[in-house]
Parts: C-alpha cells; structure tokens; sequence
C-alpha cells in the first residue's frame, strides 16, 4: 500500500518537480521525443499523490514528451490552482508568446541535455537572455560528470538557474569528486539552485537510502541550503517498475536536512521565491 510520510510537512509545501501526461489524442507526442510516454499518469493520479503527501504546491515541468507544446502542462497548472510551470520554449520564441507563458504561471525554461534535446548547450545563453527580463529562471538536466567543462557557461548566464536531480551524475561520485566540487563552487555564485529529486535515477546503493548519491545531497544542503528545492519526479518516467513509492523519497530530507528549520525552507520558503508563490 502507498505510504504516508514520517517527517513533519509544513503547510505551504511545495513539489518543484512532477510531470503530467494527457491523452494522446489532445496532446501529441513530439518527433523529438525518445522514451515511452506514461500516458495513464494524469492529473487525477498526482492529485492523489499530493494529498497523500500533504503538498500544498506544485511545479508542474514539462516533458520531453511534449517538446515545446506546453499544452498539457499549462492545462495541468490551470487545473491544480497553487501552481507553477517551467516550460520548454526555443531563443527565437516571441515576446508575445513568452508573455502569455508568464501570464499562465510559467517561471522557468526547462533545457534537457539529454536525447529529446530542443535546446543545445550553444543555444543556452541566448535562451537565457530571452527570459532573463521576466525574471525566469533556466532548468537544466543532464550528466554532472560534465559539470567541470560546462562551469565556465553556466556562470555567464545573465539568469538563475537550476540544475535537476542532485547533479544527476551518472557515474555516482563522492563529494570530494571535481564535478560535485565544480557544483558546489557555483552554489558559491548565489545564482545556483538544485533539485533535491529522484536518486533513484544515478544510484548504484539503491533504496531505501541511495547513500552513493545521499552523500552528495547532504553536501549541497550544507553548502547552500538557501537554494536547495525538493521534487517528487512523479510519475518517475525512466524508472523501472515497481515506481518508487513519494512517501519514502520525501522522508529522505531528514537526512538530507536533519534540521527543521531547513527543511521547512526546503519544501516552502526556497519555492516560494523560486516561482514566485
């Protein structure tokens, strides 16, 4: 059976990461999309979740699945109410368009250097400079270990930005590793963010504690706590089945933060400013 968490959630708790799937015949797959689509993983579905877990707010991201028809994911963000998006858009999107994206609770540019890309590492900076203005931020997913050779672009970016799943290192790493040190010394810029989400994705330990990857987040979390925000990953996409259980990936704040005041930061004032809640 589904669990509930054993920590303490504050209200105004917030999921910065969750994805939401539609039926195909109203939003249609795109070309560049590479992975099977979870397609009975809907809005009513993560409703469950959220009330199970006791989240008063989302950050609805768009998939790869949709490349940059945000549809779905706007949908999803009308539907849920205390909302947010981060969309995916490319640098030569209109004005206009990027307005209305505002207007319907976009707060981030989701980049997914990985296959079903729609924006390159070349693109980035010009992507950033086109949502800079709105105060925006750019997501980031990709391979950590590549951190040391993307450090000097990531610091020119003339906006925020967050990079996903504790670095999301696909060769795990201890804390002392360059990447993990090249992610720490941009924490250091104030401009950095991280997603506190699915260690499922990289660990080698596995559950309940995926320590090789543990022992990272507990780093950024002491190194800039301020900046750290947590993401369920429903519905866990590219994970194998059985899907790992929210309940359990939320507890593991109490390692990850074991102080209460940080965590509260964590899952309600850190968002709060992130998405502008």
């Amino acid at each position: 059976m589904p669990e509930t968490p054993r920590i303490a959630v504050p209200s105004g708790a917030t999921d910065c990461h969750m994805h939401i799937y539609g039926p195909p015949d109203r939003y249609p797959v795109a070309a560049s999309n590479p992975s099977p689509v979870p397609f009975e993983r809907d809005l009513a579905g993560y409703r469950a979740v959220k009330e199970r877990l006791g989240l008063d707010r989302t950050v609805v991201v768009q998939p790869t699945a949709y490349g940059t028809d945000n549809r779905c994911t706007l949908d999803a963000v009308a539907a849920l109410g205390a909302a947010r998006a981060v969309v995916s858009v490319r640098p030569e999107i209109t004005e206009e368009e990027l307005s209305r994206l505002h207007a319907a609770g976009a707060r981030g540019a989701r980049t997914f250097m990985l296959p079903g890309a729609v924006v390159t590492w070349e693109e980035l900076p010009a992507l950033a400079a086109r949502v800079a203005p709105l105060g925006w931020h750019v997501q980031m997913q990709f391979d950590g270990g590549d951190l040391p050779l993307r450090e000097a672009t990531l610091r020119a970016l003339p906006c925020p930005f967050v990079i996903d799943h504790i670095g999301r290192f696909h060769e795990p790493v201890p804390p002392e590793a360059e990447p993990v040190r090249a992610l720490l010394r941009l924490l250091e810029t104030g401009r950095c963010w991280v997603k506190l989400s699915s260690p499922y994705g990289t660990s080698r330990r596995g559950a309940p504690g995926y320590e090789d990857v543990s022992t990272v987040a507990r780093a950024l979390v002491k190194a800039a706590p301020e900046r750290m925000v947590w993401g369920s990953n429903w519905p866990h996409p590219n994970a194998p089945r059985p899907k790992p259980d929210e309940a359990p990936l939320l507890d593991l704040l109490a390692d990850w933060a074991p102080d209460e005041a940080v965590r509260r930061a964590i899952l309600v004032d850190n968002p709060a400013r992130l998405y502008a809640f």
